[in-house]
């Protein structure tokens, strides 16, 4: 008996591989040696168009009608003053399409050997992004490179895809090409490719797709829970981070990394809690941000919420509308949390309140 999914998980697993070994080879052409000095980040542009006309070309064949759900667009590169951009795009999509990684790719979804592409054909991969999402039907969200910043000083970034039926997330497969196997040994070999499909549990392989090993969050005591937080303060709200940790007694440093690689290091118990509160207001969440995260650690044992505990809606287009921050955690952790969160804004009002009457 076929297990439910299992297509859209190997061509998941399949596109995020080519995508990550495309990333890996950008940073250590584009910016290691090239030492990235100009302010305009094109080698991650590079990486981005790159990385997504490479998994959309991948889903399109193997899955013809699924919308697809992505970060970029081609809009800029069909500039003619960008045609220099443009065509590196073409080359390196083309680089990582016909690159023979022998993980049991099947030629019917485009990728090897003879199978390069046009310009155009790869810019309309590109903008197969543009669904603008919904509650109903089958449909893949991307994000090429997630945590721009981590990329470019070499720390941590993720190739994310998701795949959701009727907006409820089915298949999320990760790949985070910096990340240590073993978090334990951090100059040891790194590259890692994170692999949920709902009910069938979270697993862990490496970037050469060996042997995986099942994931499951362990039970922390309160004094081993830490938070996993957001590198740059302009994505999170780290200072109230900080106000939670201290009503939660909490200790422990936290760990501080770019991009959904928080949400691996959570599923596979690196850290007790991750906390994203947004900064501002208006701010709405992108659905490629979370999506294959917060299946990984559901399938790990653990809750993805909000903060004020109500369930991430990936039904609304795509941002997450009006869920307000993103808290996962162990679920024996998550309510202590979430209880946590609420004391630590009553706590905030009633100092400027009492700021405002001085």
């Amino acid at each position: 008996m076929s297990l439910a999914y299992a297509l859209e998980k190997e061509v998941a697993i399949s596109a995020v591989l080519r995508a990550c070994q495309l990333t890996s080879s950008i940073f250590n052409k584009l910016v290691k040696n090239e030492r990235l000095t100009k302010d305009d980040k094109s080698p991650v542009t590079v990486g981005d168009f790159s990385a997504q006309a490479v998994v959309s070309t991948i889903l399109s064949n193997a899955f013809p009608d699924d919308k697809i759900v992505g970060e970029e667009d081609s809009a800029d590169l069909r500039v003619e003053a960008n045609s220099v951009l443009r065509d590196r795009v073409v080359e390196l999509a083309n680089q990582a399409l016909i690159s023979d990684l022998a993980h049991g790719d099947n030629v019917q979804w485009g990728i090897g050997p003879g199978k390069q592409r046009t310009m155009e054909e790869l810019l309309y991969a590109i903008d197969k992004g543009n669904h603008d999402g919904g509650k109903s039907g089958r449909m893949w969200t991307l994000d090429p490179i997630d945590g721009t910043k981590g990329f470019l000083r070499g720390e941590q970034y993720a190739v994310c895809l998701a795949f959701l039926v009727d907006s409820k997330v089915q298949v999320g497969v990760m790949g985070c090409p910096n990340l240590p196997v073993d978090a334990s040994m951090p100059d040891g070999p790194k590259g890692c490719l994170f692999v949920a499909v709902r009910g069938q549990g979270a697993e862990q392989r490496t970037l050469s797709n060996s042997k995986p090993t099942r994931l499951t969050i362990p039970a922390y005591k309160d004094s081993e829970i830490n938070f996993l937080e957001s590198v740059e303060s302009g994505h999170s709200a780290l200072d109230f981070n900080a106000r939670v940790a201290r009503i939660l007694k909490i200790t422990r440093e936290p760990i501080r990394m770019d991009s959904q690689a928080k949400y691996c290091a959570l599923a596979r118990g690196d850290g007790g809690v991750y906390i994203r509160m947004p900064v501002g207001t208006g701010y709405r969440e992108k659905i490629w941000d979370h999506a294959s995260g917060s299946l990984l650690v559901e399938e790990a044992g653990g809750l993805v919420t909000d903060s004020r505990g109500n369930p991430l809606d990936f039904g609304l287009g795509r941002t997450l509308g009006e869920n307000f921050g993103v808290i996962a955690a162990g679920k024996e952790v998550h309510s202590k949390v979430i209880l946590a969160i609420r004391k630590a804004r009553e706590d905030e009002e009633a100092e400027k309140s009492g700021s405002s009457k001085i």
